[in-house]
C-alpha cells in the first residue's frame, strides 16, 4: 500500500486532530462550569475516539 496521501486525505488527520483536542478542551469545560456534565463526557469520549483514528490511519 502507498504511504502518499493526496489531497484532502493528506489533511484528514491534521483536521480530526484539532477536532479532538477542541472537542476535548469543550468537554472539558462543560464538565468543570457543571452545565452539562453528561455531554461534556461525552465529547471527551468522541475525543478518544478521533485520536484512535487518527492513529489508526497514519499505520
Amino acid at each position: 500500500m502507498n504511504p502518499v496521501f493526496t489531497g484532502l486525505a493528506a489533511a484528514a488527520p491534521a483536521i480530526a486532530m484539532i477536532a479532538a483536542f477542541a472537542s476535548a478542551l469543550g468537554g472539558g469545560w462543560m464538565i468543570k462550569s457543571r452545565r452539562n456534565a453528561k455531554k461534556g463526557w461525552l465529547m471527551i469520549v468522541m475525543a478518544v475516539v478521533l485520536v484512535g483514528n487518527v492513529l489508526i490511519w497514519t499505520i
